[in-house]
């Protein structure tokens, strides 16, 4: 069997079916080429309607994960289980928020081979809905985007890694021999630690945007972007304080600035010579400015997003001290309602 594509699924009955979709739709592409695949979807304990979604799709098939053991995150149960049942010659996790584009998995394989790489993992265009989510949103991105550049994930020569679990494709033998999910059966961010244990053991690893293959609504509401950038923000970001503390910075010039040039055109006007000074605050601050969108636009977020990103700014710097004290002070975080130690 060619591919095993292998959906966690725990309490996802909003989004399921339009991800179970766009996958089912996949066959045609494997169907031309003589190929045989499967879907499975791991039902990790929903109380929704998740399963019954599952259940009703033709070409799907549900399983239950392993009893939770001590020492395991909820995702990497249901990934290692659903990766026991697989049977293909490579294995696609994915979460149940995403939708792939037509004929994206076929495609996808065919980079992994040309490329000739074990893990193959894209970072999906993301969807986002709401004021706080687009401005918010690209701030993360454009961080994610500076901290793991993909041209240097992707460089075997280099040391770091990364992955994004929303879309993760590795061959089995190769997930096999680095343990699977087992071997990072503890880990918050499963999907990086599986990357740099790839990388690692020189199983070739290759990351990108991939908007042309897979995009994803990460967040639903506004309190599962809170608990969910919680648990995230102190581990993809070991300086999570004094990012906050620069961009917190940013905040205060792109206000300050043009308040302090006012005040010193305000002066001019009474007849005190500091116009030269105004100038120069309002030149600072459109450099700062310009300094400002040209870091966000590395997010591959539209414009509109982007320019309503200086909004997220105290949110952005408020979840990375948040997610700071989660992780170094009460040393747990909360996900999918359960507890996890941090």
């Amino acid at each position: 069997m060619r591919l095993s594509v292998i959906v966690p699924a725990r309490n996802e009955e909003d989004c399921l079916a339009a991800c179970l979709g766009s996958l089912v739709a996949q066959s045609e592409a494997f169907f031309l080429l003589g190929e045989d695949w499967e879907l499975v979807v791991v039902d990790d304990g929903s109380r929704d309607g998740t399963r019954g979604i599952a259940e009703g799709m033709a070409g799907v098939r549900v399983v239950d994960p392993a009893p939770l053991a001590g020492g395991w995150t909820g995702k990497a149960n249901a990934c290692f289980s659903g990766a026991q049942r697989a049977r293909g010659e490579w294995l696609l996790f994915t979460d149940a928020d995403t939708v792939h584009e037509p004929g994206s998995l076929r495609r996808a394989l065919d980079e992994a081979e040309k490329f000739q790489v074990g893990m193959l993992s894209y970072s999906p265009r993301q969807r986002v809905r709401g004021l706080w989510q687009r401005a918010l949103m690209p701030l993360v991105f454009s961080e994610l985007a500076l901290a793991y550049p993909p041209e240097k994930v992707s460089n075997p020569e280099l040391r770091l890694a990364a992955a994004n679990g929303q879309f993760l494709l590795i061959r089995s033998d190769a997930y096999r021999a680095l343990g699977g999910h087992e071997a990072v059966k503890g880990e918050i961010l499963e999907d990086v630690e599986l990357a740099t244990l790839a990388k690692r053991r020189k199983v070739g690893l290759r990351f990108r945007y991939a908007a042309d293959a897979v995009s994803t609504r990460m967040y639903r509401t506004y309190g599962a972007m809170v608990e969910g950038w919680t648990k995230n923000l102190a581990l993809l970001f070991g300086n999570s304080l004094a990012l906050g503390a620069w961009r917190l910075l940013d905040l205060a010039l792109l206000i300050g600035l043009p308040v302090l040039a006012g005040l010193y055109w305000r002066a001019e006007i009474r007849g005190l010579p500091w116009v030269t000074a105004g100038w120069l605050i309002a030149i600072l601050w459109l450099r700062t400015l310009w300094r400002f969108y040209a870091r966000v636009a590395r997010s591959n977020f539209p414009a509109l997003d982007c320019a309503l990103a200086p909004l997220g700014l105290p949110l952005f710097a408020a979840l990375l001290w948040r997610s700071w004290y989660h992780r170094k002070v009460r040393r747990s975080v909360r996900w999918k309602g359960r507890e996890y130690s941090a």
